[in-house]
């Protein structure tokens, strides 16, 4: 099963943040891409099981959003 992950960045923050319309309750946030990246990858499956759905493959589709002002 494929599920979407939007991964934005708040540069008031500081950090990426993580959440899925795909997968329910999942909103995650860190300081580094590779680590939220990784985060989501261990609690994608956690929180599919919690709400009742199982799969042997779980693939999850990321989308990178970052908003730049250069001049």
């Amino acid at each position: 099963m494929e599920y979407k992950i939007l991964l934005t960045w708040d540069d008031e923050a500081q950090v990426w943040f993580a959440e899925s319309d795909d997968i329910p309750g999942l909103i995650l946030e860190s300081g580094s891409l590779d680590t939220l990246i990784e985060r989501v990858k261990i609690a994608a499956p956690e929180l599919l099981e919690i709400s009742g759905i199982t799969h042997t493959n779980i693939h999850l589709f990321f989308k990178m959003e970052r908003e730049a002002v250069v001049a």
